[in-house]
């Protein structure tokens, strides 16, 4: 009897809920870019680890956050943006939500939720006010 305890805790510990599933890298929609998700206490986030076009429209390099709306923030290089922020699982929807997601091609930032649709893909849907009007994209797993 002891040992059956022992298996079952064992398989529920590898099992879990899911909710480190999102951690990783994933290339977005477009293929130009590589997002690194990780965790931060029970918050995930997303930082820009490669682009593919890194010159501004100048030629010079790195590409700058030309489109932020903030000054200052307009004057750093894309790669290394934090564009996924406070993210936070879910259980009852069984997805990652009331976090935000910052799009550097128009400068804008959203309401984000995410869930996986299936082990390689990554559904975000970024959105103002109501999460039935937005826009949405799909990220893939980088292996």
């Amino acid at each position: 009897m002891k040992k059956l305890g022992l298996l079952l805790c064992t398989l529920v510990s590898f099992l879990g809920n899911g909710q480190d599933e999102i951690l990783g890298t994933w290339l977005n929609e477009e293929k130009d870019g590589k997002i690194f998700v990780y965790k931060q206490a029970d918050e995930y986030f997303g930082r820009v680890t490669w682009i593919e076009h890194d010159t501004n429209d100048d030629g010079t390099s790195p590409r700058l956050d030309s489109e932020n709306p903030d000054s200052k923030l307009a004057e750093k290089p894309i790669v290394g943006l934090i564009i996924l922020e406070n993210l936070e699982w879910d259980d009852d929807d069984n997805e990652w939500d009331d976090g935000e997601i910052y799009d550097p091609r128009s400068g804008n930032t959203y309401s984000c939720y995410a869930k996986l649709e299936d082990d390689d893909t990554l559904f975000l849907k970024g959105y103002i006010g109501f999460s039935l009007i937005g826009r949405s994209t799909l990220w893939t797993r980088v292996k």
